[in-house]
């Protein structure tokens, strides 16, 4: 491990951290976003997931087209991309035009996640693979620590708009490490890009995520099934196209694989309770605990240096003792996660016990990471890195983009349940009731300087005690995804090789 390696995996950390960073700031801050432009409320999930639908659909094909035309070109123009369009959004005058810039910034987006650790692949030894891995995700940890923090400081200093300068300060600082420690390794000699597969894949992950955000308006309404049954047509073809084409954009021969199969779903769910968690700090921890933006930021912090400490010892315990034993123990902090906030969380509950599920979230995100990563570039031959590590990239993306639409329809089917079966308790009518929740949200859509919301409006018109009905539905989401770790722990353990 020389200087310049090390100099190397961290300049591309802090590119690969962007796609991260990016859309998490989004979305600890929707809620002022979302009263400031007037977004409607079935929009808010597809507008947190935007970015990374986009570059969770095109990730396919931005890994092949670096293995064609240069892994690293690619990346700085991905960099440069990803300030023009940030800085566009910030001057954003109405919703529609900060959404065509997040889709924009997705193109962006798509070059860094997908191209950022194919370019640790071929620039590092195998040998010390694990490490520099951990070495990526330390410096990764770090940053999304501080980040947070960061964003709640400038929110609270220059509004929302504020929020996107950030990432391009960090863009500029990869440019210039990337420029100087990174080497781009040869071509690949041209192929043809699969863009009907690529395609395929966008519509399907599109109508997904678009089809679960209408569902709080009901699975029975045409904005909800018309693009979810697309979804399924489109999914199936695509399916049908990678196995018949000379050049897929997805190998499905690596999904016959269980270790593979087990590594990529890992980052599917660190993306997926990731993306989520951040509805939950920005949502609960505004509305019914009343943080600040600083404050949510701050959540993150704590513990930023033992986490950065976990994903090096964690490199090291996957060279010495396999991934098993290291990706298990991170999908157990997970589900830990998960079930301390779902026993938890009250109105009254005290920011500690955020910081602390907070960090366990990050801890367990961090450790199953670097063995995930390395099972993956384990299987990507030096003229295909870019097109197997984008396969990594994609459920990442992909897990970061259903998170936050997933949480916010399961929230809303918990939360809704709660109030009415509040509101029957009272002897209230289901009208009585959405009068009120409706008089809730009116009063937080109409009060900017406020986003807290006021328990006391509610009693005084019908009773209802909407503080504890919204964290009761907190609490029941969390439980529901908490699932999603122990069942892929128990696959890990009887599917992924041991120690010889």
């Amino acid at each position: 491990m020389t200087a310049g390696t090390l100099f190397a995996a961290m300049g591309l950390a802090v590119a690969f951290a962007i796609p991260g960073i990016d859309p998490r700031l989004l979305t600890l801050n929707l809620s002022q976003i979302s009263r400031s432009l007037d977004v409607p409320a079935s929009q808010l999930g597809f507008l947190a997931s935007a970015a990374t639908l986009v570059a969770a659909a095109a990730v396919l094909a931005v890994g092949n087209l670096g293995d064609i035309y240069g892994l690293k070109r690619l990346l700085v123009y991905g960099l440069l991309a990803n300030i023009v369009f940030q800085l566009l959004a910030a001057l954003s005058p109405n919703y529609p035009f900060l959404l065509v810039m997040r889709l924009a910034d997705g193109v962006a987006l798509t070059a860094l996640v997908g191209l950022s650790m194919a370019l640790l692949t071929v620039s590092v030894p195998s040998q010390i693979r694990p490490l520099a891995v951990g070495i990526f995700i330390a410096t990764d940890a770090i940053l999304y620590g501080v980040s947070p923090l960061a964003g709640g400081w400038i929110v609270g200093l220059l509004g929302w708009r504020g929020l996107f300068v950030i990432t391009p300060v960090l863009a500029l600082i990869a440019l210039i490490v990337i420029a100087r420690y990174v080497a781009g390794p040869p071509r690949q000699a041209a192929c043809r890009l699969d863009v009907i597969g690529v395609g395929l894949f966008g519509v399907a992950l599109l109508g997904l995520i678009y089809g679960m955000s209408a569902t709080q308006n009901g699975l029975a309404s045409p904005q909800a099934w018309i693009p979810l049954v697309g979804s399924g047509l489109a999914l199936a073809a695509f399916v049908r196209h990678e196995r018949r084409v000379q050049h897929p954009a997805l190998d499905l021969a690596l999904f016959a694989r269980p270790p593979f199969v087990v590594a990529v779903l890992t980052v599917l769910t660190i993306g997926f309770l990731g993306g989520g968690f951040n509805v939950v700090l920005g949502q609960f921890g505004g509305t019914i605990l009343g943080l600040s933006a600083k404050s949510i930021g701050l959540v993150y912090l704590p513990g930023t240096v033992l986490l950065a400490g976990a994903s090096l010892w964690a490199g090291h315990l996957v060279g010495k003792y396999t991934a098993r034993p290291v990706l298990i123990a991170g999908l157990l902090v997970l589900a830990a996660s998960g079930l301390v906030m779902a026993i938890t969380a009250a109105p009254t509950m005290g920011l500690w016990i955020l910081v602390l599920v907070t960090w366990l979230l990050n801890l367990g995100a961090d450790v199953a990471a670097t063995p995930a990563s390395d099972t993956v570039l384990g299987y990507a031959p030096p003229d295909k890195a870019g097109a197997v590590t984008a396969m990594r990239s994609t459920f990442g993306t992909t897990g970061y983009a259903l998170g936050p639409t997933a949480y916010i329809m399961l929230f809303n089917l918990f939360f809704h349940r709660q109030w009415l079966a509040d509101a029957h308790s009272r002897g209230l009518s289901a009208e009585q009731a959405q009068h009120a929740v409706d008089a809730v949200r009116g009063s937080l859509a109409h009060s900017p300087g406020v986003s807290r919301f006021d328990p006391n409006l509610v009693q005084q018109a019908s009773g209802l005690t909407l503080d504890w009905d919204l964290t009761d539905g907190v609490r029941l989401t969390m439980l529901a995804v908490t699932l999603v770790p122990l069942v892929l722990a128990i696959v890990a353990y009887f599917v992924m090789p041991r120690r010889s």
